[in-house]
């Protein structure tokens, strides 16, 4: 196995292909490859190994006994590149996997977590929002900033914040004189679908055509602005809300970590893993007349503790 050990996995696997095949067509076409560089792959291995892998010039394809061998030892050794890959996969820092769909920002939130967690990869995808829910179901992201309402069923979803509705026109509109609309001003106009956030920029080229105003959500708007285009709040259409949703069975110390970071917690807070991991300080013991090094309690706390001198207030007694 040794003089075999030295050539390339990917070879090994295109000539244990042909070798199970028996076909180079067959085989090529599983591989997604040409037939043609399947085959002078093959010729090279040979060249490179001075000895025959198939038998030469019979039909159907068969293997040479030096072909034999070489298909038992690469089967091994696939076996093993694949074991050492992914010991390599195990040994690399856990990713946390964070979608979010149009419109959603989330520059502020990886820097945070570049900042406290710099040894713990954070990958952002970018989502449809037709597959936002898919994504959470399937496992293809751990998290994901989602535009609600969506299916909670074995999911934890805490609500960010809400956006305000805008309609878009084209620049020359009436409408654009106005700072702001209710829905009667729309009410004579030909109002386009705009519930495909996906299709928006499309959408935004048949108002500038001049197909009809859209409704939606601010940051979808402000997302694929154009010079020819002007949007104005919608002050009484519904808004939408933005929440960071995670199934319930995947929670992990990372889940809980990065919510802390999209919710503003300190660094230090102890409502997150890593907070509640810090030693906690013994206060110093102060001398008379100084401030005591003890930490602040909580104003309710205070408010409700008495000290140990204070005086009772005397309770009357009513007379018989």
């Amino acid at each position: 196995m040794d003089r075999f050990s030295a050539i390339d996995v990917v070879r090994l696997r295109w000539f244990v292909a042909v070798a199970e095949e028996l076909h180079f067509a067959r085989a090529a076409k599983a591989l997604r490859i040409s037939r043609q560089r399947l085959s002078q792959t093959v010729i090279d291995l040979e060249h490179e190994l001075g000895t025959k892998l198939f038998v030469p010039g019979v039909s159907p394809t068969q293997l040479s006994a030096d072909g034999h061998e070489l298909l038992l030892a690469a089967r091994e050794l696939i076996v093993r590149a694949e074991a050492a890959a992914q010991e390599q996969v195990s040994a690399t820092p856990v990713a946390l996997r964070v979608g979010f769909v149009p419109g959603v920002t989330v520059s502020k939130w990886t820097r945070i977590w570049a900042e406290r967690f710099p040894q713990t990869a954070l990958e952002v995808v970018a989502l449809a929002a037709a597959d936002q829910l898919s994504a959470l179901r399937e496992g293809r992201v751990d998290m994901c900033f989602v535009r609600l309402p969506i299916d909670r069923d074995g999911l934890n979803a805490i609500p960010l914040y809400r956006e305000l509705p805008v309609v878009v026109v084209p620049k020359e509109h009436p409408i654009s004189l106005f700072g702001a609309v209710r829905l009667a001003d729309l009410a004579d106009e030909k109002l386009q679908d705009g519930g495909d956030l996906d299709a928006a920029a499309v959408t935004l080229e048949m108002v500038a055509a001049g197909v009809g105003p859209v409704v939606v959500p601010h940051s979808i708007a402000r997302l694929h602005a154009r010079r020819d285009l002007v949007y104005r709040t919608v002050t009484d259409a519904p808004d939408t809300e933005i929440a960071l949703a995670w199934p319930i069975a995947n929670a992990s110390e990372l889940s809980e970590e990065f919510v802390g970071v999209v919710r503003g917690r300190s660094e230090r807070s102890s409502r997150s893993p890593s907070g509640r991991s810090e030693p906690v300080a013994t206060p110093k013991k102060s001398g008379a007349g100084k401030k005591s090094g003890v930490a602040k309690q909580p104003a309710q706390a205070r408010k409700s503790a008495k000290p140990a001198h204070a005086k009772q207030k005397s309770v009357k007694r009513r007379g018989r």
